[in-house]
């Protein structure tokens, strides 16, 4: 029986950032986008898990596009505010099943200034939030999914993830959870019924 559901944040609760990220970032350093993708991806992993500030990413990214370091106290902050766009049906899905009796949850591989501006918004309708930032950890890796589990007091086996990233959903199937692979609305609320989970 399935007791808590957990959400991915980029690409399920919310468009995917990831283009609008890149472009905004590479024209407030003024560098090519092609660019600025290739030098941020060599550093990505550990912005996202919290072992890197962001002044120590910048820096490093500036470095390796010899490009100046951005005016912004926080430009990935401002970038992620810039292209947020969220997906209000899921958000509401979130809540019903809330509503309904199941525990839920965020599961996200996100960065400090994303994550702050979640917390911000002010979202009710989780009962746990994981964060790679916050953990030192991040999808795919098993021990994020087990931290998520154990934030929402139920065995993994009684999870189920939603997320865009079919490695994700692999990954998450390993580690002893259900996982649905996030298309649509209505795919999600079919497979969640056939989980036996209704809002």
């Amino acid at each position: 029986m399935i007791e808590a559901v957990l959400f991915d944040w980029g690409g399920v609760l919310i468009d995917d950032p990831a283009p609008g990220l890149m472009d905004h970032c590479a024209r407030a350093l003024g560098v090519p986008v092609e660019d600025y993708t290739r030098v941020h991806n060599q550093h990505a992993e550990e912005f996202q898990k919290g072992l890197m500030e962001e002044a120590v990413f910048w820096q490093r990214i500036c470095d390796g596009l010899q490009c100046s370091m951005p005016r912004q106290p926080s430009l990935w902050g401002e970038a992620f505010r810039a292209v947020y766009a969220p997906r209000e049906a899921v958000f509401a899905l979130a809540g019903r099943l809330r509503e309904a009796g199941y525990r839920t949850s965020l599961l996200s591989n996100t960065e400090k200034p994303a994550m702050e501006f979640f917390l911000e918004l002010g979202y009710d309708v989780f009962d746990a939030l994981t964060f790679s930032c916050a953990q030192g950890a991040a999808k795919p890796e098993r021990e994020i999914y087990e931290i998520a589990a154990r934030k929402l007091a139920a065995a993994p086996s009684r999870c189920v993830l939603i997320d865009d990233r079919l490695d994700f959903v692999a990954r998450a199937r390993s580690a002893g959870m259900k996982a649905i692979l996030y298309r649509n609305l209505e795919q999600v609320t079919q497979e969640l019924a056939a989980l036996g989970v209704r809002a």
